[in-house]
């Protein structure tokens, strides 16, 4: 990228205000109808008692999904209740300012815009609200639309929801709010009478706060701002194959974001260089470095593509890497990271093969620096660069918990450089590695190498952490997604008690890497 540009957010999601209960109220008589929505004074009521507890979502200026939650006591939300009972018939007046709990009494999403994952994101603002406050959870009562139906041949609602939870038997509310992360604690009878559907029932759902009562670390990280207890990441083994035009490769890579996010990743990875495949678009006889300059003609429609993405669904993209042309004339290989507020951030790989200078011209970049992401501090490094150690020391130094290496190698030695690498990057910084890379051949397109790659994701090697440092693992030359989550808090606490804590016992007074200023 030579230049940045700023684009106007068209989905906001924020707190909800006075000046926003007409549009509450209409997005609730789309929901629910205009007898069984909320009234004005019912959302005036839930402002005055918690302001801070109502999200709204808003797309051009219109509300497109609203959130109502209170705080309340265990006793209170633990016990058999009724919506109107808890609620104080819709007003939320049992808000309980010392309340240990958040019950969460309203999700609504315009169904004219449920193609945006509102709901997931209006119950992760929820969660971190829980987080902020250091509560010890959320608890609400959950519909059963299917249960009207199925309830001669379950026999009751809990055996339902005992069978949806099972995976025998499908409800898209309750599915969906297990997938959260929420859990059926019990029945709640008569919680809502009118609701047909589920026969009045309704589940009661818990999400604990895992962040509660943690490790003192972790509450000095959790005070930072900057921390999330798990992370999912997903990366990606891709598949080179011929194509047709860059529409044909954006349909290819937004395939992959859909899978990720539909898996609820945080991250989804792609490899190094897996734009290369935009070479047999034309399939041009040019010299290798010829060819590598005409790819640079792909950067902004594939920076833009991973901007669109990482808005459309929700996730953030790491976006392997892709030559692009500087300032000077240069040719860097970048890595592109989207971020799913919708800031797009870019990365040089510091270290250029032996084969990348002499035959593509690629200079190698000369600064290292963490990228802020809703899930904590990340670092880059671009395949080669995971072979000095200074590097990921540097990363992890600025504070980052997760390394991502896109890679690109053709050969089984070339890759277990790369992996073995990153494993000991992962060990002596107590941090995780995220490898991607790509797999396939292109016979007959000019300028593309054979690959050979296994996308994996490292762990530190200790008792918290996966048996043999390996969280996630994928068969070698396969296409394929590989997922893992990975525990933050887990690294606080290694870094601070673990069985070996390399970062704390390093000998500053023998040595020391000193990162010189960007020239």
């Amino acid at each position: 990228m030579t230049a940045e540009q700023t684009s106007v957010a068209r989905l906001a999601m924020r707190e909800a205000s006075a000046a926003d209960i007409p549009g509450i109220v209409a997005l609730c008589e789309r929901v629910y109808g205009t007898d069984n929505g909320y009234t004005p004074e019912m959302v005036r009521g839930q402002l005055a008692q918690f302001p801070d507890g109502q999200f709204l979502a808003e797309y051009d200026g219109r509300v497109v999904g609203y959130c109502a939650t209170f705080r309340a006591a265990e006793a209170l939300v633990m016990a058999p209740h009724t919506w109107r009972s808890i609620t104080g018939g819709g007003y939320a007046s049992r808000h309980d300012p010392q309340g240990d709990w958040l019950y969460g009494m309203e999700v609504c999403v315009d169904p004219d815009h449920r193609g945006l994952r509102i709901g997931r994101r209006l119950y992760d603002r929820r969660k971190q609200l829980c987080v902020k406050l250091g509560l010890h959870g959320i608890v609400f009562g959950g519909r059963l639309p299917g249960l009207a139906r199925r309830m001669k041949r379950v026999g009751s609602a809990q055996a339902y929801i005992e069978a949806v939870r099972g995976g025998r038997m499908r409800d898209t509310t309750l599915g969906f709010q297990l997938r959260n992360g929420f859990e059926p604690i019990g029945v709640l009878d008569s919680y809502l009478p009118y609701d047909t559907e589920s026969l009045g029932y309704a589940a009661h759902m818990v999400w604990r706060n895992p962040k509660h009562a943690e490790h003192p670390l972790v509450k000095q990280a959790q005070g930072s701002g900057r921390f999330n207890e798990r992370v999912r990441v997903a990366t990606v083994q891709y598949q080179q194959r011929r194509i047709e035009s860059f529409a044909q490769f954006g349909t290819q890579v937004e395939y992959f974001v859909d899978v990720a996010a539909d898996y609820g990743a945080d991250f989804v990875v792609f490899p190094e260089l897996f734009t290369l495949q935009l070479l047999s678009v034309e399939n041009a006889p040019l010299s290798p470095a010829d060819s590598i300059r005409s790819l640079t003609g792909y950067t902004q429609p594939f920076s833009e593509l991973l901007t669109a993405l990482s808005l459309k669904y929700n996730i953030n993209i790491i976006g392997g890497s892709h030559p692009t042309v500087m300032p000077d004339g240069d040719i860097h290989n970048n890595c592109y990271v989207a971020l799913r507020d919708g800031s797009l951030h870019v990365r040089e790989k510091l270290h250029p093969t032996p084969n990348e200078r002499h035959w593509w011209r690629i200079v190698g970049g000369d600064s290292a620096q963490i990228i802020e992401t809703d899930c904590g501090p990340i670092g880059i490094m671009v395949c080669y660069d995971s072979e000095f150690p200074e590097l990921g020391r540097h990363l992890a130094d600025q504070g980052a918990l997760l390394l991502f290496v896109p890679f690109c190698t053709d050969t089984r030695e070339g890759y277990l450089r790369v992996r073995y690498s990153s494993q000991a990057r992962a060990i002596e910084n107590q941090c995780y590695v995220v490898l991607s890379g790509n797999c396939g051949n292109l016979p007959g397109v000019n300028n593309f190498d054979i690959q050979y790659s296994q996308s994996c994701i490292l762990t530190p090697c200790d008792f918290p952490f996966a048996r043999d440092g390996v969280a996630a693992d994928t068969t070698p030359n396969a296409e394929m997604v590989a997922f893992a989550d990975l525990r933050l808090d887990a690294l606080i606490e290694a870094r601070a008690n673990g069985t070996v804590q390399n970062l704390k016992d390093r000998r500053h007074d023998l040595y020391s890497v000193q990162w010189r200023r960007k020239r």
